[in-house]
């Protein structure tokens, strides 16, 4: 079992906090586009305050523990490890919480290259312990307007986690899906869901728009976010959505799993 020591270690020497891979650049450049509310760093959220850069500073200093001097403009941006272990405890009580009630839950990923095992493995311990892990609006059509134009996807399920694929795949089902920021994913599960008369989920696990998207409508929302995503953590800020973990979503794959793991056994959901 690892412990809250072994996993602040294995952050650390992941870079998934401590310093990270994210640049200051990036993440500044998020905050001016947040503030000029461009929807690429909304991905679904309509925040209900005015958030100019200071504020997105402030708040990102407070919730992840990057440096709040703007005079600090270039370099790697850093995440306090204590922060993010807090956020990954908190996350465990939320699912020792659905699972112990069996709430339906949706899973999605705008990061399948990176984040997918994680979530998979959330998706097979609520499952395990009853919750329905659900998959409306399975081969959907999904129009997303990205910087090469419009692009039709399909969303798909994969071990009970939401993506999306081109659709124009020569190999359908092959590809580990597309990385996206849109909240039109989780939009279009949604109202399948409702048009089909439920079970809506009563907690959305994931990052980028399936969480903003999620909360933004009202639902129970739980996810991941990087320090270049500001969008999580203002919902966060103003309720819409219900818990962020700040860590670097860009590193390899397996060095997610011993979060799941630690977050599995702490919500006593181990499998």
């Amino acid at each position: 079992m690892l412990t809250t020591d072994g996993l602040r270690a294995h952050l650390l020497a992941a870079r998934l906090a401590g310093v990270v891979g994210t640049t200051r650049e990036e993440s500044l450049r998020s905050y001016r586009l947040f503030a000029a509310r461009d929807p690429r760093l909304l991905i679904g959220l309509d925040p209900q305050g005015v958030w100019g850069q200071r504020d997105l500073l402030a708040l990102m200093s407070a919730r992840c523990g990057v440096s709040a001097d703007p005079a600090h403009t270039f370099g790697h941006d850093v995440i306090d490890p204590g922060r993010t272990l807090a956020a990954l405890d908190a996350c465990a009580e939320r699912l020792a919480a659905v699972a112990r009630c069996r709430v339906p839950v949706l899973l999605g990923t705008g990061h399948p290259h990176r984040l997918l095992g994680f979530y998979a493995a959330l998706a097979d311990g609520l499952s395990s312990a009853g919750c329905t892990v659900l998959t409306p609006a399975q081969g959907r059509r999904v129009d997303i307007t990205t910087r090469f134009g419009l692009r039709t996807y399909n969303l798909d399920y994969v071990r009970g986690v939401g993506l999306v694929r081109g659709a124009t795949s020569q190999r359908p089902g092959c590809e580990p899906g597309a990385h996206t920021h849109s909240p039109l994913p989780v939009r279009t599960a949604l109202a399948a869901a409702a048009d089909a008369g439920g079970p809506l989920p009563g907690l959305v696990i994931g990052d980028h728009g399936w969480v903003c998207g999620a909360g933004q409508l009202g639902f129970d929302t739980v996810g991941l976010a990087d320090v270049n995503d500001p969008a999580p953590f203002v919902g966060e800020a103003e309720g819409a959505v219900s818990l962020v973990v700040p860590l670097d979503d860009g590193v390899r794959s397996d060095y997610y799993l011993p979060l799941t793991r630690y977050v599995l056994n702490r919500a006593c959901l181990s499998q």
